[in-house]
């Protein structure tokens, strides 16, 4: 893998990311490359304590917009 931009083991792979996303991150982290931020960003996932429900955040965090409102009337 001689002058490849990584380094240890890594793999080319093609993969549908979130363009917007993608950009959001690179701006936030400063990372100038879009395999820094993927990488970084795998690296914070993978830190998550496994016993830690993720999915469980991620509904809380939903929106207002798409949680059901009750009628206050």
């Amino acid at each position: 893998m001689a002058g490849l931009p990584y380094s240890g083991c890594a793999m080319k792979m093609t993969m549908s990311i979130d363009e917007a996303l993608l950009k959001r991150v690179m701006k936030l982290t400063g990372f100038t490359t879009k395999t820094e931020a993927v990488n970084f960003a795998l690296k914070e996932a993978e830190r998550v304590d496994p016993n830690y429900d993720l999915m469980a955040l991620r509904i809380a965090e939903l929106p207002a917009a798409t949680t059901k409102k009750s009628d206050s009337r």
